[in-house]
């Protein structure tokens, strides 16, 4: 599970998907697509397990 950080919602849909297309129509597409991109890799950065898996003997 992945941490949203305040800013953060102008990357996400109200389900927590990611917002491929910017929201102001304007915007320029490649650079919305890198700060997704960067947004995302954010994720993975501060992803931590939220359960530990233990070996059934």
């Amino acid at each position: 599970m992945s941490i949203l950080r305040p800013g953060d919602e102008k990357f996400h849909y109200s389900d927590g998907s990611h917002r491929w297309i910017p929201p102001d129509p304007e915007y320029d597409q490649e650079v919305w697509d890198e700060q997704v991109r960067q947004h995302k890799h954010g994720h993975l950065r501060n992803e931590r397990p939220t359960a530990r898996l233990q070996r059934l003997v």
